[in-house]
């Protein structure tokens, strides 16, 4: 399967919408090397001049006391990591998969590289993250089927 799924944890502050506020926030996971997979900010809907910042640190204890010394706090969002070889449509088939199943996704972030994707999934909660773990393997399963010629393992 060219798939692979990774519960992970984020972490999270909020900071003034303006600018350097990103940059000042990152600066001190920077300084002290921290590594990050993945960065997201955003504006906060309803409240005017203010915005979130997610990170997900590549690993360990010391990315999480990092992570905490620069005032971000572990996110309650069940977060999963997916990357694998990239296809067309595979967006779609695990919005859709997830859709289907009753399940509103928190957010969906995603973007590939070459022919390898990195995707970001916030559920509201652990079931659901557990079963939109389940779809996006039967997505991921299918997808091959269909490039292979080959029935998907069960």
């Amino acid at each position: 399967m060219s798939v692979t799924i990774k519960r992970v944890l984020l972490w999270q502050t909020e900071i003034q919408d303006k600018p350097g506020a990103l940059s000042a926030v990152l600066e001190p996971l920077a300084q002290a090397g921290l590594d990050l997979h993945a960065v997201m900010n955003r504006c906060i809907p309803g409240r005017r001049g203010r915005a979130t910042v997610e990170i997900l640190p590549r690993s360990g204890r010391r990315a999480s006391a990092l992570a905490r010394a620069a005032g971000f706090s572990q996110s309650r969002t069940e977060a999963l990591l997916v990357e694998g070889i990239n296809r067309p449509g595979l967006a779609y088939a695990v919005a859709n998969s997830i859709a289907w199943a009753g399940i509103s996704l928190r957010f969906l972030s995603a973007q590939s590289v070459g022919e390898h994707y990195s995707a970001l999934l916030g559920f509201r909660t652990p079931t659901e993250r557990r079963k939109g773990e389940s779809l996006i393997r039967k997505v991921a399963a299918d997808a091959d089927e269909a490039t292979s010629g080959e029935p998907a393992p069960q």
